[in-house]
């Protein structure tokens, strides 16, 4: 009997030795098992105008020397990028990967993609029925001083500057099942552009303490398979710097409404006014509003907004001297209002 133990214990030894080696020499199955996936791999467009077709200005050719440097305005890379991928009823799977990309899993099959980055502050995304419809919008914001001027649009909603979007679409992408995820190379557009908005003064810009500003007619939201902007208005509200010519910003859009479109030039329906608030020295704040509507419309994606030989009378900025210490909170502040999504 101890003999044939031994022998049993000495064969089991070696069907146990055998398997540890076939074990060694098999492939991590999580790793390398066929899943429908991809390895995304991405990079971005970094363009903070774009001009349409022939008209317009060509900036990149006539920068002024005395403006912003024209890459300094180009936007950077996100920290994140989210990839949502919708089977064929629009049921939807949510991944957030790195920037450069990273794998992803598929439906079997049919997906739509979406892909855009995940760093925004002020964007909210809603969508209707599935993908192909999800569209970005900003955050309505009220300004109590700000008064419409006779050049807006009547009854338009306040919003936020939107921050960076990036965004790419793909329909119908068909998923196989793979030891080792395909390849997708993919780029992502800008769907948010800079407007670099000038205000020059003839005089009295030494009673200026603090600025800011309005840009109405903008693009409410826009659509993120197609990057096509809402017929539906907005104004942006946003803050200015002064400058040694009177007062700059750059102020980040949608762009113009229902763009592109063939006959966006000829629209008559939105009109564009820049508004320029300023607190003085000495306590009063004055407005000022310009009609911009060519060139908003010759710029539908970004660009510079220039208006100039601002004036503020000397008795106006001289009264009251000295008798008024201007703070922020006397300059007040605006209210964030979070639209439900």
């Amino acid at each position: 009997m101890n003999k044939i133990y031994k022998i049993a214990i000495y064969i089991a030894g070696m069907f146990v030795a055998i398997s540890c080696n076939h074990k060694d020499l098999c492939y991590d199955h999580r790793d390398h098992a066929h899943r429908y996936h991809i390895k995304v791999i991405a990079d971005y467009r970094y363009d903070w105008e774009e001009r349409c077709k022939d008209e317009g200005v060509d900036w990149k050719k006539v920068w002024p020397e005395d403006y912003i440097p024209y890459d300094e305005l180009r936007p950077g890379k996100p920290t994140g990028l989210r990839v949502v991928n919708y089977d064929e009823a629009g049921v939807s799977n949510i991944h957030n990967i790195g920037a450069d990309g990273g794998v992803v899993n598929l439906y079997a099959g049919y997906n739509d993609i979406l892909f855009y980055n995940n760093d925004t502050e002020y964007i909210i995304f809603s969508r209707h029925d599935n993908g192909a419809t999800t569209r970005a919008t900003t955050r309505t914001r009220t300004r109590a001083s700000y008064i419409s001027s006779e050049f807006a649009n009547e009854g338009e909603e306040t919003v936020n500057a939107p921050d960076m979007l990036y965004a790419n679409y793909c329909k119908g992408y068909w998923a196989e099942k793979l030891a080792r995820p395909a390849e997708f190379k993919v780029t992502l557009q800008p769907l948010v552009y800079k407007y670099k908005v000038r205000y020059e003064f003839k005089s009295g810009l030494k009673y200026v303490a603090m600025a800011r500003g309005a840009l109405s007619g903008m693009a409410k939201y826009v659509l993120m398979n197609t990057g096509e902007t809402s017929d539906t208005p907005a104004t942006i509200l946003y803050d200015a710097e002064l400058t040694d010519y009177g007062v700059r910003a750059v102020v980040t859009s949608f762009g113009i409404p229902g763009y592109p479109n063939n006959n966006y030039m000829t629209r008559t329906t939105n009109k564009h006014a820049l508004n320029l608030e300023v607190m003085l020295r000495n306590g009063k704040t004055l407005n000022f509003n310009f009609d911009v509507t060519d060139q908003v419309a010759a710029q539908p994606h970004g660009g510079v907004i220039v208006v100039k030989d601002i004036v503020i009378e000397e008795d106006v900025g001289s009264q009251g001297s000295g008798a008024f210490d201007v703070t922020v909170d006397d300059w007040g502040d605006y209210n964030d209002i979070e639209l439900p999504l």
